[in-house]
């Protein structure tokens, strides 16, 4: 049979026109008329006719989807004037109105519109369309990143698009037009789309320019049912991702404080500045469907430690190569300098480090809190215990003292379904993008589920047992004895994870989680938590028990104030019948809110006789002067206390930790605040310290706000 004349076939390849001799149209080819048979819904199955699907758009070999050139116009093809996407209606319904965006920010597994403005009306007879879409640099049709949809079909992904019926004989205004309803599957990759559209008609196909103008970007959606990111209390969503303001909890557990902070999800530059994270880690565009690996990446490029990522850690004390940790009062700024400079910013610590993962997160359309645990340990060994060692004379021994309890950590909890984990670990996870140790050779850590964490089921991902050993480890203390070996002598209870803590969907009020992540101290479903999980740690069988005697010691302050003179106390307790004659060793020291102790600046001994049914209070003072080359920024002063009872040898030991009190500012607005016009603001600060202060700097940050830059004050 003799090969068709291919300059007959109106089809894909058309690249030109031919008449033959004697006039007249060229023969057309037989096609199905989709208006009819779509309408009806039938196809016979039999053959694929009336269901070519997405293969019959798919581009020519050579042209790289997202990058064509303009196509040469010929007579009969159907060339669109121009796209116009979404509207305003849509970024309304899809909560991304506050965007500061000049391109549509959408939500996937929502409609929104798509307006396909024509030279002439579309005849649903005679013309065919396809929408194509582009993610990433190389996109694929099998991975999801180039997606073609047919015109009332769906894509092999799932988008739809779907024709808007308009009112009969209605002229719109800008001329024809095809108004269409597209819809991203729930499970579609987050990022910026390139957008376009194909048309056949009899004369042949037209394959419109991608033009940056129709660009947009797709996010999560917490307020879709068949979304990983669905959060059912939708109520709560305001919070968890449209609040650009919020206040981080630090300090410590008795004396817990709080900064503003400016998350500013929606401001500028900040959407590009989170889509360039996962850029820069080279993310595949394909994965970005999935929150756990989405927040997972995220995890690990806040900080800077293995891939160049957003903020270098800095604990020393010297900032002068950067900005002072404290000194932040938000995320923008540090994620727009990122992207612009391409470089990781100076300096950040885990509240900053948890800042700016809110706003990343909630950016991206994750419900996302910010955590903060007081008394949080760091296991090092993976013991999932927190190791204190003593000498033969319960005087610490630093150097074998490498777990740590920080007076406060700060983390996120962001909200997703967990697939990858039995069935009950949905809801809140953790992700932590302080460095502090290595998850699958990156440091990174998460998403951890909560609901594991509260049950000691550590053999679940995400670096649970290190989340574990932060809210719910045992203090254990080990003595030295002569012959050079450690035995514990005291087992400390309840001491960590104490009073977690995040801001009240709301309310605007400190929101106490701590039943959350652990059963209540000291019940039987807490001990078989905390047992569950050490019998998965490096050292299950060297557990110790409860501590247990008469006498027992408890510590206290007055008022700390800085630059004040500063009290601490040890109560001891007999409540045995006999009296008892207590050793006590206390011993004072600078202590980093990571829980880096500094050598003990000042150590007392005294031995007391503690009658039946009574208390002795050992009192230490300890004046300005004394402390204050010791403390510096964020640090606190630690007291130590141990001890053993001279009758029975019963050993005691306690720890305070007491953060020194400064003055808040106070911010006080000096006329009416109006759109586009500067305001003047009052600040005050009042120097508790009985010397001059100098070097400071004030730094102004708000959501849709253009504050003055940093500057010096002195």
């Amino acid at each position: 049979m003799p090969d068709a004349d291919p300059r007959l076939d109106p089809g894909r390849w058309a690249a030109a026109s031919f008449r033959p001799r004697g006039g007249g149209p060229p023969p057309a080819s037989p096609r199905p008329r989709r208006g009819f048979w779509r309408r009806l819904g039938g196809c016979c199955g039999c053959c694929g006719c009336c269901r070519r699907g997405t293969e019959d758009w798919e581009p020519p070999p050579g042209e790289v989807p997202g990058r064509r050139p303009p196509q040469p116009l010929r007579p009969g093809l159907l060339a669109p004037r121009g796209l116009v996407v979404a509207s305003p209606a849509n970024r309304a319904a899809h909560h991304t109105a506050d965007f500061a965006c000049p391109r549509p920010v959408l939500r996937r597994g929502q409609p929104f519109d798509l307006r396909v403005l024509l030279p002439r009306p579309f005849d649903p007879q005679d013309d065919d369309l396809c929408v194509e879409l582009t993610l990433g640099p190389n996109p694929q049709v099998a991975k999801g990143t180039h997606v073609l949809i047919p015109l009332g079909e769906s894509s092999a992904t799932g988008w739809t698009a779907e024709e808007e019926e308009g009112e009969e004989g209605a002229e719109r205004p800008g001329g024809p037009a095809l108004r269409l309803r597209l819809t991203a599957p729930p499970d579609a990759p987050i990022g910026r789309y390139r957008l376009s559209v194909k048309t056949r008609t009899r004369a042949g196909e037209y394959a419109a320019p991608f033009d940056d103008a129709d660009d947009f970007f797709l996010l999560f959606n917490p307020w879709c049912p068949d979304d990983h990111v669905y959060m059912e209390k939708t109520s709560d969503l305001t919070e968890y991702v449209l609040n650009e303001t919020g206040r981080i909890f630090y300090g410590t557990e008795d004396q817990i404080v709080e900064r503003s902070w400016n998350y500013g999800q929606f401001d500028a530059g900040v959407l590009e500045a989170c889509l360039y994270i996962l850029d820069r880690r080279g993310m595949p565009h394909s994965a970005r469907g999935d929150p756990v690996m989405v927040s997972r990446v995220v995890s690990a490029m806040v900080n800077s430690l293995d891939d160049n990522g957003v903020l270098v850690g800095n604990w020393t004390g010297d900032y002068a190569q950067g900005t002072n940790p404290s000194a932040w009062a938000g995320s923008v700024d540090i994620l727009r300098s990122y992207h612009s400079a391409g470089a990781p910013v100076r300096y950040g610590q885990c509240w900053v480090f948890a800042g700016v993962m809110t706003t990343v997160l909630r950016c991206l359309g994750l419900p996302t809190r910010t955590v903060t645990n007081y008394n949080s340990a760091h296991d090092t060994d993976v013991s999932l215990t927190t190791d204190i060692y003593f000498d033969e004379n319960m005087r610490p021994l630093e150097r074998l003292n490498t777990d740590s309890v920080w007076n406060f950590h700060v983390w996120n909890d962001c909200w997703m379904k967990r697939p990858d984990l039995p069935e009950g670990y949905d809801g809140w996870q953790v992700v932590d993008a302080t460095p502090q140790e290595t998850s699958s050779g990156l440091f990174c850590c998460g998403p951890c589920s909560v609901t594991a964490v509260k049950n000691g089921e550590v053999f679940l991902k995400y670096d649970t047992p290190f989340v574990f050993a932060e809210v719910n480890s045992d203090k254990v203390y080990w003595q030295r004895q002569p012959n050079g070996a450690f035995t514990v002598v005291h087992v400390e209870e309840g001491a960590i994870g104490r009073r977690i803590s995040t801001l009240g969907a709301g309310s605007g009020a400190r929101l106490d989680i701590t039943h959350q992540y652990k059963h209540p101290e000291g019940s039987e479903e807490e001990r078989r938590a905390v047992s569950t999980a050490t019998s998965h740690g490096s050292r299950p069988r060297n557990r110790g028990t409860p501590s247990s005697g008469e006498v027992t010691v408890t510590v206290g302050s007055g008022p700390a104030v800085a630059g004040a003179e500063l009290e601490l106390r040890a109560v001891a307790r007999n409540d045995g019948l006999e009296p008892r004659t207590l050793r006590l060793r206390l011993a004072l020291s600078a202590v980093r809110y990571t829980g880096v102790s500094g050598a003990p600046f000042r150590q007392e001994q005294h031995r007391r006789a503690v009658p039946p049914g009574q208390e002795e209070t050992v009192t230490m003072t300890v004046a300005y002067a004394e402390y204050s080359p010791h403390v510096g920024d964020q640090d606190a002063l630690k007291l130590t206390v141990a001890g053993a009872v001279e009758e029975t040898g019963q050993v005691v030991a306690k720890e305070l930790r007491v953060r020194l009190h400064t003055p808040e500012l106070t911010l006080t607005l000096l006329a009416p605040a109006v759109v586009g016009q500067e305001t003047p603001v009052q600040v005050v600060f009042q120097n508790p310290l009985p010397e001059t202060l100098s070097g400071a700097t004030l730094r102004m940050e708000g959501a849709g706000i253009s504050c003055p830059k940093p500057f010096p004050m002195g």
